[in-house]
């Protein structure tokens, strides 16, 4: 089987339970490094699918790499590779299929609910039985939903929370990877992210608040990333 190519685009933002969920599935997947230099490949064909994790830059930054992974996204997408993307990595899906990424009218940090949307394809990849979870949240910029796409998910802070494309592609805002050791880690970094905004905006929380009730909070979302991806894995390309 071909590996699906995991891009990380910092340090700190590895694919994290969707490893977990591969390795569990023993499907092959290669970490494609973009923050250490590693190369974007040109060609989505030798992947089975591809994904796309977070990072604290813009799309909208002039970073020479961002163009190199839009022309692979559409590549992938022309020749039906599922990509899944979070967070960033849904902006950039977005980005290459003409979708504007701009800032979201708030902040949106830590643990919030998000409700999914009455509609089919959302049912087809969460579920008859789930309307809202609670996920984990960082970031300040949103995508606009790419024409053709479909809209599964809204939250009180950011009205665009996922996307599906052609059934087979779907991007997020939300972060459905977290683990309680990666969540830790983010905290370690809250305060550059966002020094002066806590206590004031109800949409960032504190580290105190993020890591309360954490270990059954990441168990319950694992949960819902389990349908979402197993629902993109059906899609891999073989």
């Amino acid at each position: 089987m071909k590996p699906i190519a995991i891009f990380r685009h910092t340090p700190t933002e590895g694919p994290a339970y969707f490893a977990t969920v591969l390795e569990r599935k023993q499907i092959p997947y290669r970490v494609i490094g973009v923050d250490v230099g590693e190369a974007v490949p040109v060609d989505a064909s030798a992947f089975a699918g591809l994904c796309f994790m977070g990072g604290p830059m813009s799309v909208n930054d002039d970073l020479p790499w961002i163009a190199e992974v839009c022309a692979l996204i559409r590549d992938a997408v022309a020749r039906q590779v599922p990509v899944l993307g979070h967070c960033l990595g849904g902006q950039l899906m977005a980005k290459a299929l003409d979708a504007k990424v701009t800032r979201n009218p708030v902040k949106e940090i830590g643990w919030g609910a998000v409700q999914v949307l009455d509609h089919p394809e959302a049912r087809r990849w969460l579920g008859d039985d789930l309307k809202e979870f609670l996920s984990f949240h960082w970031h300040g910029e949103t995508f606009a939903i790419p024409e053709g796409a479909t809209r599964l998910m809204e939250s009180a802070w950011c009205a665009n929370q996922a996307y599906v494309v052609d059934g087979r592609h779907f991007g997020m805002q939300c972060h459905v990877e977290m683990t309680p050791e990666l969540i830790r880690t983010w905290c370690g970094q809250w305060a550059d992210e966002v020094t002066g905004l806590a206590g004031r905006v109800e949409s960032v929380q504190t580290p105190q608040q993020m890591e309360e009730g954490i270990e059954a909070k990441v168990r319950a979302l694992n949960a819902v990333a389990d349908r979402i991806y197993d629902r993109w894995l059906e899609g891999l390309a073989k």
